[in-house]
């Protein structure tokens, strides 16, 4: 048998989530074209001790790796590719890594559908105080007790803040636009005709926290994005309005957060935490006004599915001697979460 030259090193209860039919047939054939086989793995791990990885050269893998150090990169001497299921990938990619020019892709791009579709449906509930009603009859309250709210809205129309015109935020604002809102964008990255050409008004971050209905985080981890969201962002949302995180939650104070939360004079929809998983004794399961979701954003099974897709077609155009579309940099990695 060929030495393994791709090696898959997903768990297996991972590997139908990701990979549709076909999907290994085609990166036996990617490997084929490399002049090896292809091998698949529990992980990493299991490959170290059961293989001889010598001669492999892409290395597809999900989450969970180990920090690919000098140590485990020497047992790896032909590597030229890791290709990763998912988004992040600060878990696992060192400087040593970048060093020995190994590249890098991965799937976010797969994932801005479906993490776009949350952000809408957490805004449609915020504005139509569903967290609230759920709550309340859940908790028991009497019907007129229940019925008691702020003020519901409809999307058409509303003002809705979208705060980065990432990947996720580009798709976001896609979904407004069809349902007829009325986004404003905060990105210092782009001018007002790209804001434009995204169905958006550019306006500056003040200016959109003072006039949306909702606020949808969707911009970058960098230094100058923490904590953009804190006391004074914070205030200058006007009662009623609705903070939606579906990006990272290094993007707001999560402490000022809970103080508004708690006062009732906002409402917010959250995917991200500072702590995950998220503590049982955590306020924010308390809030009645808080709608929360265990970081699943991303979840759905078609975007699995391309993210596995995504990764099949790198490894493809890589065994073809093309360039890959997904690469990021070492210097991508402050922008990860």
């Amino acid at each position: 048998m060929a030495a393994p030259v791709v090696l898959v090193a997903v768990p297996a209860a991972l590997r139908p989530q990701f990979f549709a039919d076909g999907d290994e047939r085609r990166l036996a054939e990617a490997a084929e074209r490399l002049g090896g086989a292809l091998a698949v793995t529990e992980s990493l791990g299991d490959a170290l001790t059961q293989l001889d990885l010598a001669a492999v050269r892409v290395l597809v893998v999900a989450w969970g790796v180990p920090p690919l150090d000098a140590d485990l990169l020497d047992r790896l001497p032909m590597l030229a590719v890791v290709a990763h299921c998912g988004a992040s990938i600060r878990p696992f990619a060192t400087p040593e890594l970048f060093a020995r020019r190994v590249l890098v892709t991965q799937a976010g791009a797969a994932m801005a559908r479906s993490v776009a579709e949350v952000s809408l449906a957490f805004t449609l509930a915020l504005l139509h105080r569903l967290p609230r009603f759920d709550h309340a009859l859940h908790a028991g309250a009497e019907w007129e007790a229940a019925e008691s709210a702020p003020v519901q809205h409809e999307l058409l129309d509303a003002p809705i803040g979208v705060v980065g015109a990432s990947r996720t935020g580009r798709a976001y604002l896609g979904l407004l636009g069809a349902l007829g809102a009325r986004p404003l964008l905060a990105d210092p990255t782009i001018d007002a005709g790209e804001a434009l050409a995204l169905g958006a008004e550019l306006v500056t971050l003040d200016t959109l926290l003072a006039s949306s209905r909702i606020v949808a985080l969707h911009a970058p981890s960098l230094p100058e994005t923490d904590r953009m969201i804190g006391a004074r962002e914070l205030a200058l949302m006007p009662d009623g309005a609705g903070l939606v995180n579906t990006a990272r939650s290094w993007l707001v104070d999560e402490d000022a957060l809970l103080a508004e939360l708690r006062s009732g004079r906002l409402d917010a929809a959250i995917d991200v935490f500072d702590d995950e998983p998220l503590p049982v004794d955590s306020p924010f399961r308390t809030l009645p006004n808080a709608l929360l979701v265990p970081h699943k954003a991303a979840g759905t099974r078609e975007g699995r599915l391309r993210q596995g897709a995504t990764v099949v077609d790198e490894v493809e155009r890589y065994a073809a001697g093309r360039p890959l579309e997904h690469a990021v940099s070492e210097q991508d990695l402050e922008r990860m979460a």
